[in-house]
């Protein structure tokens, strides 16, 4: 590890299982002695958690693409200057659950926004400061979506599968465009068998860590829960 610290975030569309992952990688890295922050986007700040309540509310039917976009890229500038970029300096593990790459695809993919204009605004709202890898995992559509939504569908997972599908074809062309930086993680039956592959993604960026770390039932029990 660099004493910068590493910034990996993870990617995908509705019900895939970037948190669980996110928190197997965690108490992966952290039984290593490594010191990782969670985060989420959007939030992950008083302003940001704020934000997020307006873009997932349901009843925000009439929050234009554009409006949308930009209410992303603030909470995303508040999240960068009060969390990443502190953590980053300190030399942390920073693990992000959704970053840029949704903006490109959600917004630029999904809403058929231009896609200079995401990248502009994606500048902007990212202060420059971009992953060190971003993990994409992809999952059967339609299973996926039914597991995002049986509890309920906040205004983005309600979205017709339509949008889905092109958000999820936005993240596979994001991955052929930038291959140095993102890796695509097919996921498996067995969730063992994902956060191993999750592991071998981002192996390079570390040192020390083993890779036999066992994963118990209590963990995956525990990693379901934060969904």
């Amino acid at each position: 590890m660099s004493s910068r610290g590493i910034f990996i975030s993870f990617e995908g569309g509705e019900g895939v299982g970037k948190s669980t992952h996110i928190s197997l990688l965690a108490h992966r890295l952290r039984a290593a002695g490594i010191d990782v922050l969670c985060l989420r986007e959007p939030g992950g700040t008083v302003i940001g958690e704020q934000i997020r309540a307006i873009l997932l509310d349901p009843a925000n039917k009439e929050l234009t693409a554009m409006s949308e976009l930009l209410l992303y890229e603030a909470a995303r500038a508040q999240l960068v200057t009060e969390q990443i970029l502190p953590a980053l300096a300190r030399g942390s593990v920073v693990l992000c659950d959704r970053y840029l790459d949704s903006t490109a695809a959600y917004q630029g993919f999904g809403r058929q926004i231009e896609q200079q204009i995401v990248a502009s605004a994606n500048q902007l709202g990212s202060l420059g400061v971009l992953p060190d890898r971003t993990l994409v995992l992809i999952d059967d559509l339609s299973e996926a979506l039914f597991r995002a939504r049986e509890s309920g569908a906040d205004r983005l997972e309600a979205e017709s599968d339509d949008f889905h599908q092109r958000v999820q074809n936005g993240f596979l062309i994001l991955a052929e465009q930038q291959a140095e930086r993102i890796r695509l993680i097919e996921i498996a039956q067995d969730k063992r068998a994902t956060a191993q592959a999750v592991f071998q993604a981002v192996a390079d960026l570390f040192s020390g860590v083993p890779d036999d770390f066992v994963i118990s039932d209590e963990l995956l029990e525990e990693s379901r829960r934060q969904r």
